[in-house]
């Protein structure tokens, strides 16, 4: 857990820095202040309302206890032993077996499930799916890939308006004074400063994930519980293909549902089922996650 925290953090503090970098590009040291505060802006929109719109994207509906009494039970279990308050539980209409979490923190989050997963895990195995979920919540897991997306997301606009900057006419005189910077270092910002951003937000989301696995295990005390599940998820998964709430919530599943369009693991939001597996079956066997 210790070299995952390290992981994020270092990669987090990229994603950060190439933001300064872009800032200075775009406006000197005019952009390092305007670049912040547009970051903090899309970050705050995001942190207090990306688990609503997380949960609107993919049709997930509250569901009571009395409707799903054992998924209740569950989660009311798991919450107690690891100090949390009850999320809001709900339910998504859909038959590929997956799940997710969502919310700011452990005091506003949200659990939701599919009916496909309720359909093909027992209760061992969704006890490890709920486990992994919680832990997200409880690491601040949702939180940490928001601010990431919203930092990529900035790096990314800062490409495009240079784009169209280089397009229409340039930079005044003032401007390039204030940068210092060469056409050619513009241009390789364009090209390769949106990318950059996107794999190291990827990195940070492959990263959340282990580290999750890891919680969710020590927390039922069963890592072949949740590596039973994952097994059985993503079987089920190929067999009947959902894309869920699309790119923008892919990362918050507990298997990605976009899989079939990546062809390269460091291009998924997720790390390989199977080195997940292997991991969690060296916990269950006394090793290292």
């Amino acid at each position: 857990m210790t070299a995952t925290a390290t992981r994020t953090a270092l990669l987090m503090a990229a994603l950060i820095a190439l933001l300064g970098i872009g800032g200075w590009a775009f406006a000197g040291s005019r952009g390092l202040v305007a670049m912040a505060l547009v970051g903090l802006a899309i970050n705050f929109g995001a942190y207090w309302f990306s688990d609503r719109l997380a949960l609107l994207a993919n049709g997930a509906q509250p569901v009571s206890r009395d409707e799903a009494p054992a998924l209740y039970a569950i989660v009311e279990s798991l919450t107690a032993q690891a100090g949390m308050p009850m999320p809001s539980i709900h339910l998504i209409p859909s038959p590929s077996p997956n799940a997710f979490a969502t919310g700011r923190g452990p005091d506003h989050a949200a659990v939701a499930v599919t009916e496909g997963l309720l359909r093909i895990v027992d209760r061992r195995e969704l006890t490890g799916v709920l486990a992994h979920e919680l832990s997200h919540v409880r690491n601040r897991d949702v939180l940490v890939a928001t601010v990431a997306a919203g930092i990529a997301g900035v790096i990314s606009t800062i490409g495009y308006a240079l784009q169209f900057g280089l397009m229409f006419g340039g930079l005044s005189g003032n401007d390039r004074e204030d940068r210092r910077g060469s056409p050619l270092a513009m241009i390789a910002w364009v090209v390769v400063a949106p990318i950059i951003a996107m794999l190291l937000q990827l990195a940070i989301s492959r990263a959340r994930e282990y580290g999750a696995d890891a919680s969710g295990a020590r927390l039922t005390g069963d890592p072949d519980g949740l590596a039973d599940a994952l097994e059985r998820i993503e079987g089920a998964a190929q067999r009947r293909p959902d894309e869920l709430g699309g790119p923008a919530t892919a990362h918050l599943f507990i298997v990605n549902p976009l899989r079939g369009r990546s062809m390269l693991s460091w291009l998924s939001t997720h790390p390989p089922v199977e080195d997940r597996v292997a991991r969690l079956r060296a916990m269950a066997g006394g090793g290292a996650p």
